[in-house]
């Protein structure tokens, strides 16, 4: 039995293992993952020792099990960017007390029954907020938050063009941007998805983004184009996306989730003036750490105003991962998969 210590104030867990979903090898298809009994994880000194309540699936942790993704931690490793649970053990200056609802997370170590993380990567849950919707909001809304408002000053009645959308950094897009008062394009790559997204944030149109869908982009905004195009998807949506951006607008680039990484030649945003904004967000948040509470302060503050919510897909047990993984590798979801350890 291991006693947790906050102010003098002694706290047991009851087990000395937990239920942890591990990265053993890299691998394609997912065979290197696997669900294991492991030792709670020590806490070092600024960090809070976090029983989780919910862990969302980001896009980038399935990239990591590939050796995809630009961050590629040591194998073994347990997966998971974030998470939303109940303090357990923090140091006795810390910001947080034992039983304080937190959301936020790391790189890995969120799909578990338990994790110590960084204190100044967590902040308190929302009142109005479940944990399954913490989970949910953190990673996606700060990147919609730093994209579309930090780096490009969205303004109200702005034409806001987001790629994506079905996707949980789509839909944060789409949520946050009609909650700031913009005029919404939701583009997904996949007809049966358009009823849905309508349905969760009624966006101003939602379009299929294949093609030349700039004549769409046109005829919506009545040849103004948008102001800003938010692109996680990359690929021939960034090539046409170039043709849908107003003069002096700005195209944002989130991602690649198409698989390739497009060019530009720049004599096209020369002529039409318009300037293309690389966006990551966590990298934002560490290398100007006030920046980064201001955003989710400004996140907490709109969520508990209920102006936005983040779309949940589905809540799964931990056992069942694949589920969860499978459904994001093939495009299955509108929302976010949110994991309940120990469930």
């Amino acid at each position: 039995m291991k006693l947790l210590q906050h102010c003098g104030r002694p706290r047991t867990i009851s087990k000395s293992l937990m239920q942890a979903l591990r990265v053993e090898n890299l691998s394609e298809d997912l065979s290197g993952l696997a669900l294991v009994e492991t030792s709670i994880p020590e806490r070092a000194p600024g960090e809070v020792l976090v029983r989780i309540h919910a862990a969302s699936l980001n896009y980038p942790d399935l990239l990591m099990t590939r050796g995809d993704y630009q961050f590629k931690p040591e194998v073994p490793f347990i997966s998971g960017l974030e998470a939303a649970g109940e303090v357990i053990e923090a140091d006795p200056d810390s910001a947080f007390k034992i039983g304080d609802r937190v959301m936020g997370g790391n790189k890995t170590g969120a799909f578990a029954e338990i994790a110590s993380l960084p204190s100044r990567s967590l902040s308190p849950v929302p009142d109005a907020l479940s944990y399954a919707q913490a989970a949910a909001m953190g990673a996606a809304y700060s990147t919609a938050y730093t994209g579309l408002i930090e780096l490009c000053g969205l303004k109200e009645g702005q034409w806001v063009l987001v790629h994506g959308a079905s996707g949980g950094v789509g839909l944060a897009a789409v949520d946050l941007a009609k909650a700031m008062g913009a005029r919404v394009i939701a583009a997904t790559g996949i007809e049966a998805k358009r009823e849905r997204i309508d349905a969760l944030f009624a966006p101003d149109a939602t379009i299929l983004a294949e093609g030349r869908f700039r004549e769409s982009v046109a005829d919506i905004t009545n040849g103004a184009l948008c102001d800003i195009v938010f692109d996680p998807v990359g690929g021939d949506v960034f090539d046409e996306s170039t043709r849908c951006v107003a003069f002096g607008g700005k195209l944002v680039v989130v991602g690649f989730t198409s698989g390739r990484i497009a060019d530009v030649a720049t004599n096209i945003p020369l002529i039409k003036g318009f300037s293309i904004h690389g966006l990551r967000a966590g990298e934002y948040a560490r290398r100007f750490p006030e920046r980064g509470k201001a955003i989710n302060a400004s996140i907490a503050q709109l969520a508990q105003e209920k102006r936005i919510t983040p779309a949940i897909d589905r809540v799964l047990p931990l056992s069942r991962w694949r589920e969860g993984f499978d459904a994001m590798a093939s495009r299955e979801l509108v929302g976010k998969v949110v994991f309940e350890p120990g469930a």
